[in-house]
């Protein structure tokens, strides 16, 4: 056989060799997050992040970065969306490959103060709802109380569509009706929320079939 011939042959044994590492190593990978169980997205950081600095959307998009974890590893207070961390400041430096946990966070000093009384992290939001006549039933008076934001989620596909509480416990803080006569009673509902809060929210009323008002009890 020639040198070139010997060559060759080399190189496509090295090629196959390749092929059969990385069919295994896959194999392998697939076996173990089978034996672990369902997988979780979860916030990892990308590049270090320094203490007392807020996140912003920017920061979001490179800094942080999303995976799926076997959720046995998955730590308490993990966060599973990067938008979660936007307007928050880490209490401390946090180095990357690390758990981004919602204990490390806190709203930037010098926030501005809170005339309302809604607590720190809190902000009026306004949201559409429906269903809100049902809230002044018997004279009752919701503005002031805390409610749950349940949302209803279009089927998809065949199945039913979700129906789940979005936001719980939060403030009503105005109620106004959108319109006359509308067989929805869609209403203009102010909130005070959470920035994690208003985005899950924000992002409902684009995609849900409707928001609805539950009063606490």
């Amino acid at each position: 056989m020639s040198r070139r011939a010997r060559a060759i042959a080399f190189v496509a044994a090295a090629l196959v060799a390749a092929v059969a590492a990385a069919a295994i190593a896959d194999g392998y990978g697939a076996s173990v997050a089978r034996g672990y169980g369902e997988l979780r997205p979860v916030v990892v950081v990308r590049a270090g992040l320094v203490p007392g600095e807020a996140i912003g959307p920017d920061e979001a998009a490179t800094a942080l970065e999303l995976r799926r974890v076997p959720v046995p590893f998955v730590p308490a207070g993990a966060l599973r969306d990067p938008a979660e961390a936007i307007g928050l400041a880490p209490t401390a430096a946090i180095p990357a490959g690390a758990y981004l946990l919602a204990a490390q966070l806190r709203p930037p000093r010098g926030e501005r103060p809170d005339p309302l009384g809604l607590g720190r992290g809190r902000h009026p939001v306004e949201i559409a709802v429906s269903g809100a006549a049902a809230l002044m039933l018997a004279g009752a008076q919701p503005v002031g109380q805390k409610v749950d934001v349940v949302v209803s989620a279009e089927p998809t596909g065949s199945g039913p569509g979700r129906t789940y509480v979005a936001a719980a416990a939060v403030p009503l803080l105005a109620l106004a009706p959108v319109g006359e006569g509308t067989e929805a009673s869609l209403a203009a509902a102010t909130l005070g929320l959470t920035r994690p809060q208003a985005l899950r929210l924000i992002g409902a009323e684009s995609t849900a079939r409707k928001l609805t008002l539950l009063p606490r009890d």
